[in-house]
């Protein structure tokens, strides 16, 4: 019995000993998707800042592949001592666990969830020539002509290919899925060309091209209308309550990470989503800074959320490509 006390207490100033020195190394942060992306985006402006607040040099590592669960699983099986860090994002933590049957890693119960760092709002996208101007407009317009309208998206299990479902399965619409490969740029390329009628993107995938009159937006997926499409309405004005937030992004680490570690990262983590310069590089490619209440609140809304698409993948079958 001593024996077992003598261990668990030695574990425990070990624990405490891990908190106090972290870090006194170079920290990965480990980025699902290849360089280039909304993901990589993100990484790359927090990097430098975080660095800095750490006392340590942040070194991004890209591991792309299979929807973003190559660097998933890396990230899940990485040693759980904070050296290692996960930058995921709805679709690989909430979406994947949905459309990938045998997916090896459970991110609920494999990763400690730290904060949510940015929300990369949404978009309804259309090509100029598409008659509707409205999300109101073109739910009429799909019921007049059903099975006419086609939509596009980076895949049957992606994001915006589940965020129409939502809106087709609830106005009972009769329309064609047209999926792409490559990531949202191939989608929205087609878009442009008329390959397609409409989709839903990230406004930082879209904002240029709607700027540029090559596209027209006719719905945000955000809480509030955004500053750069201050005249496109949102989702809930157009009567969808629970479209409030787009592609969001947040830190993980490994189970089992030490607590001390978690708070320490909690901590740097909201110091360099107030730092203004981060705000503001973010907020040019149509991010916003979203950060969370603490660890366990974003832990409880991941899985809100891997219940919410779960249950929207289920009802609409969307599978893996």
């Amino acid at each position: 019995m001593n024996a077992i006390r003598i261990l668990l207490l030695g574990l425990m100033l070990a624990a405490g000993s891990a908190g106090a020195q972290y870090p006194n190394r170079p920290v990965k942060m480990i980025i699902p998707f290849a360089p280039g992306g909304a993901s990589d985006f993100v990484g790359r402006i927090l990097q430098p800042r975080l660095g800095e607040l750490l006392g340590q040099q942040v070194v991004i590592e890209n591991r792309a592949g299979a929807s973003g669960n190559i660097g998933l699983e890396a990230a899940a099986r990485a040693a759980p001592d904070g050296y290692s860090i996960y930058l995921g994002n709805v679709g690989t933590v909430a979406i994947n666990p949905g459309v990938f049957p045998k997916l090896p890693v459970n991110p609920v119960k494999d990763f400690v969830a730290i904060t949510q760092v940015v929300d990369v709002p949404g978009v309804l996208v259309a090509h100029p020539s598409f008659v509707p101007n409205t999300l109101k407009e073109f739910v009429a317009y799909a019921k007049y002509y059903p099975g006419r309208l086609n939509y596009a998206s980076p895949g049957s299990g992606s994001q915006n290919r589940l965020e129409m479902e939502v809106v087709r399965r609830a106005e009972g619409l009769d329309m064609v899925h047209v999926p792409y490969k490559g990531g949202a740029g191939p989608a929205v390329t087609g878009l442009i060309g008329g390959e397609t009628h409409l989709m839903f993107t990230t406004v930082s995938s879209a904002l240029g091209h709607i700027k540029g009159g090559r596209l027209k937006a006719l719905v945000v997926v955000s809480a509030k209308r955004l500053a750069r499409l201050p005249d496109v309405p949102t989702m809930v004005e157009a009567g969808y309550r629970d479209s409030t937030s787009g592609s969001w992004q947040g830190v993980f680490v490994p189970a089992g990470t030490p607590k001390e570690i978690v708070e320490r990262l909690y901590a740097v983590l909201l110091q360099t989503m107030k730092t203004p310069d981060v705000v503001e590089r973010l907020a040019k490619g149509g991010v916003e800074v979203v950060t969370s209440p603490s660890p366990a609140a974003f832990a409880a809304y991941v899985a809100a959320e891997t219940q919410r698409w779960g249950k929207v993948a289920k009802e609409s079958g969307a599978t893996v490509d």
